[in-house]
């Protein structure tokens, strides 16, 4: 995923230039929950990315947009709170980022136009009913294809070529959809021979 793209795709789907050419003068809010701390080292340069991405629409926070930050991290009820409180301000859209932070504000509202960043095989985890044609009120781009992950090996392969086993790291408490990526990686055509673990990790290794 390009940095450039984190937000884009919010003024550009929802408000076509025409629409904007129109109202010129409305104040349209936004409302931004990011799935990692405040102090996450990501957050600063997301951020000034989609700052970037919104004034290349014509969007400039102050000026025609207000913005709302939240940070939830990945507790899941700081991130209830938080899409309550979000919900309740009635924005123009809401920008999910992380699986944790969609299934939480998924369903939570049917009418607030939604768009998810970062997130993987949304069609899996239900957040929508399939890619070409997302459907109801979200839409966005998934952060990894679940067609790469079955490559994997092979790239690996070729770094190590007496390759016999792989573990897939993952947290099942913020990757729900480690399950589809395992399966990928055992049913890949690169994987013969190559036994595949799986790596449930809930802390920091040390």
């Amino acid at each position: 995923m390009r940095r450039r793209e984190f937000i884009t795709i919010a003024a550009a789907a929802v408000w076509p230039r025409t629409v904007r050419a129109q109202q010129p003068q409305r104040m349209r809010r936004v409302s931004v929950l990011l799935g990692t701390p405040e102090n996450d080292p990501e957050r600063k340069s997301r951020l000034r990315a989609f700052r970037l991405g919104m004034r290349d629409t014509g969007w400039v926070e102050g000026r025609n947009v207000q913005i709302e930050y939240r940070y939830a991290g990945t507790d899941r009820d700081t991130i209830k709170k938080h899409v309550e409180e979000l919900i309740g301000l009635a924005p123009d859209v809401i920008v999910a980022n992380s699986s944790p932070v969609m299934a939480l504000l998924r369903p939570a509202t049917n009418t607030i136009p939604i768009v998810f960043v970062v997130v993987n095989d949304p069609v899996g985890q239900g957040f929508i009913s399939n890619l070409a044609r997302p459907g109801s009120n979200v839409t966005g781009f998934s952060f990894i294809d679940p067609e790469i992950v079955g490559k994997w090996i092979g790239l690996l392969g070729d770094v190590k070529p007496d390759l016999s086993r792989v573990a897939l790291l993952f947290n099942p408490d913020t990757a729900a959809y480690y399950d589809h990526y395992l399966h990928s990686l055992e049913g890949s055509p690169q994987q013969s021979g190559v036994k595949v673990d799986a790596a449930p990790v809930r802390s920091e290794c040390r």
